[in-house]
């Protein structure tokens, strides 16, 4: 199911970028090492059009090294795009992004003008404790939960660089379930905006078949299920999230499944590929394009009078005449 969460700042927040885009020459994307793919804005990316972009790829030590460099490879195919990954506990490696900033702008002579920059990301990337580094000074509020900052800023860094911070931004529809799945379980959308079972079983099923002797070893199993259930059920006795009875309690077997990717007790994971998310484009291009085809079937129907409206297609209708019509 997608979700749909957009708090009122976050709308503000792209209407700010919008604004200030035009006067900025570089954009610093905070993408989560983990999630690549999930974590990248696409509103950011019709935004941002040909401007040369730095995608950041933080939270690099909770991450799979081998799919981290593919994901590096990838993203760099883009024209413009350079990576950079990094975690928070790199201060002096985060800090060379300056001087990449001025390696991708080579024209721009700083002893006449400055390198006027944005940073972006989603919720909960770690994006204010990278402009806390870079800025050498506490200007970033940060905390391990969505939504921190919601203002916009205007930081110098010195050497001729300026910064605008955003608050971090979600898109109004994340029309990719598993991305929905892989927000959640990163942390980047609220706890309440999905259930914690349905996120659970997602990733525990992506868990033990992408790294299932992690999974094994974590959880002290002797043999691996091949189910989620089975392994949420085997994983709930070893560790006692266990009801009245003995019954398992699924809620919080998958509550200590998600803590422990989160702060990276599970081991080093990353939950999505290049390949496995060009499947998922697809597969979402052909789910909406059959939408469509339905959609405008049902218009048609409706010119030759052989369908039946139901209430939410004369809402529809309403909505594209302007409303309801006056009563005589």
């Amino acid at each position: 199911m997608a979700v749909q969460w957009y708090p009122g700042h976050m709308h503000k927040a792209q209407k700010e970028i919008k604004e200030v885009l035009p006067s900025v020459d570089l954009v610093i994307e905070v993408l989560d090492a983990r999630i690549p793919y999930s974590s990248e804005n696409p509103a950011i990316a019709k935004l941002r059009g040909d401007k040369p972009c730095i995608k950041v790829l933080s939270k690099t030590d909770l991450a799979d090294p081998e799919m981290t460099a593919l994901w590096q490879t990838y993203l760099e195919q883009e024209q413009g795009v350079k990576t950079f990954p990094t975690t928070t506990q790199q201060p002096a490696k985060i800090k060379q992004i300056v001087d990449l900033c001025r390696k991708m702008l080579p024209d721009k002579d700083a002893s006449i003008k400055s390198i006027n920059t944005m940073i972006v990301g989603i919720p909960n990337v770690g994006k204010s404790t990278l402009i806390n580094t870079l800025a050498d000074r506490v200007i970033a509020q940060t905390g391990n939960v969505p939504a921190v900052t919601k203002s916009q800023q205007r930081i110098n860094l010195g050497s001729g660089i300026v910064l605008f911070d955003t608050p971090g931004i979600l898109w109004p529809k994340i029309e990719n379930p598993n991305s929905s799945y892989r927000l959640a379980a990163s942390g980047a959308i609220k706890d309440t905006a999905m259930d914690y079972e349905d996120v659970g079983f997602f990733t525990a099923d992506y868990l033990i078949k992408a790294y299932p002797k992690l999974m094994q070893e974590r959880f002290g199993l002797d043999e691996l299920p091949d189910t989620e259930l089975a392994f949420l059920e085997a994983a709930a006795a070893k560790r006692g999230a266990l009801r009245a009875g003995g019954r398992v309690n699924l809620h919080k077997i998958c509550e200590v499944l998600i803590n422990e990717l989160r702060s990276g007790q599970l081991g080093q994971i990353t939950l999505e590929s290049p390949q496995m998310v060009e499947v998922e484009e697809q597969e979402v291009a052909a789910a909406q394009a059959k939408k469509d085809a339905e959609k405008a079937a049902k218009k048609q129907k409706f010119k030759d009078g052989s369908a039946t409206p139901t209430k939410r297609d004369l809402k529809e209708q309403k909505n594209l005449t302007g409303g309801k019509k006056k009563r005589r």
